[in-house]
């Protein structure tokens, strides 16, 4: 639901506006030397408007920046804030259609990796450096990592809003119930979803209707079986070969997941928010979730109660060659259009949007979202489970980025579509490799 990713057909349709407003792959160093540069010495004009472009659609979420909005026109009488909000299901199409119009508003939402380097490679981002760089007043009020993870050639274009990550959320008393422990290694998770499924519950609830859930489940399970310096490699087309055996562990992993605790393949049938609500309504055991997602998962109205809900991450495997204290997440953030008419105005809106008290707010119930400000989370305010959460972010060796936004969108097209045909028997884990690298060698010879 937080971080979802358009559909499969829609990525695929993506591809072609991608390269044609975008630019092709890999980027360039002209392109990141092109792009204007923000001026920490300059004026702001409070006056106009200012045109931004959330991920905040969502019911729970949308008064977050409404109330920002409100709070900075307040200060700011001459400042006119317009939202654009849209959800996780809509933001990709939202912003294929607003690329290729040339309307993208003065402030927009984007992930890290290729698909913020999209925006880089077309001209289209401000080069934030001055402003937000690691040594500059206001990039030492961010996290480090998150901040890092907007960089492209040395040169940071983003604002990290909050950070994220995949964890295993499970109820607690079920659990305690037939006397079972958060488990430590793969082996005994899939012994804990045997014990559970013997009970009458589902173990884990997955719902791969919209295709991307299970590039969550792939891009930890990879993290624990690749080397981090063979992912980063494979994750640029003119260097990617895709043929570390740990490829193929990691999807024979999650195809005993599967058959083992989520029912075989009638995952593609359920939505990814069905899969969050039987976990909510007690007939599910566990859901894999991040952690933006800890205060819709048990609440006060939801069968499931926050005291019973606790969480762990995804168990790594006893034999994996990557990194067993690897994370799968990534930080969500926003940058600024070269071609806004008022830029200074557009740095301000984020400073005041990412200032402590405000991420204090965005960190806290109802909201839940992580903030990325340092000091942005008041314990006594936020869900102890997601206090718990950015301490074990903040402990990851490595953050594995989500397969579908860090790729070239043509390997994220493969992956996407070939892991629901793999979820559905109809794609062996060979198949669906050789179809990743096919992508691969098409995106490198753009």
């Amino acid at each position: 639901m937080q971080r979802s990713i358009h559909s499969t057909a829609a990525m695929i349709a993506a591809v072609s506006v991608i390269s044609m407003s975008w630019g092709a792959f890999p980027a360039t160093a002209s392109a990141a030397r092109d792009a204007p540069v923000a001026d920490p010495a300059a004026k702001v004009d409070y006056s106009g408007k200012l045109t931004i472009l959330t991920k905040f659609g969502l019911q729970l979420l949308s008064p977050y920046f409404v109330n920002v909005a409100k709070a900075y026109e307040a200060q700011h009488p001459g400042v006119k804030i317009e939202l654009i909000q849209e959800n996780d299901d809509s933001i990709k199409g939202k912003t294929k259609t607003l690329v290729a119009s040339n309307s993208l508003p003065d402030i927009y939402f984007s992930w890290t990796g290729t698909w913020g380097e999209n925006f880089i490679r077309g001209n289209r981002a401000v080069d934030l450096s001055k402003v937000i760089g690691p040594e500059t007043e206001w990039g030492k009020t961010l996290s480090p990592a998150a901040v890092k993870a907007f960089s492209y050639n040395g040169k940071y274009f983003g604002v990290p809003l909050y950070l994220d990550a995949k964890f295993m959320g499970y109820n607690k008393k079920m659990f305690a119930d037939l006397g079972i422990e958060p488990p430590k290694d793969f082996d005994a998770l899939l012994k804990a979803c045997d014990a559970l499924k013997g009970s009458g519950v589902v173990p884990i609830a997955i719902g791969n209707k919209e295709s991307w859930p299970l590039v969550h489940y792939l891009g930890q399970l990879l993290a624990y079986n690749v080397p981090t310096e063979t992912l980063e490699r494979d994750f640029n087309p003119k260097t990617a070969t895709f043929d570390h055996p740990g490829y193929i562990a990691a999807l024979g992993q999650y195809r005993s997941l599967q058959e083992r605790c989520a029912g075989g393949a009638q995952v593609n049938g359920l939505s990814y928010q069905t899969a969050l609500q039987s976990m909510s309504d007690r007939k599910a055991a566990m859901y894999y979730q991040e952690i933006i997602e800890f205060d819709q998962a048990a609440t006060k109205e939801t069968a499931l109660k926050p005291e019973e809900f606790g969480f762990f991450k995804l168990p790594a495997p006893s034999d994996g060659k990557g990194s067993a204290t690897a994370l799968e997440g990534a930080p969500e953030g926003y940058m600024v259009n070269a071609k806004a008419k008022n830029v200074p105005l557009a740095i301000d809106f984020l400073k005041f949007l990412t200032s402590q008290e405000n991420g204090r707010t965005l960190s806290a119930p109802p909201y839940g979202q992580p903030s990325a400000v340092i000091g942005g989370a008041d314990k006594t305010r936020i869900n102890p489970n997601v206090a718990e959460g950015m301490e074990e972010i903040a402990k990851a060796s490595y953050l594995m980025p989500w397969l579908d936004t860090v790729n070239h969108p043509r390997v994220a097209a493969a992956w996407l579509s070939g892991l629901q045909a793999f979820a559905g028997g109809s794609m062996s884990a060979e198949d669906l490799l050789a179809s990743v690298r096919k992508a691969a060698a098409a995106a490198a010879g753009q």
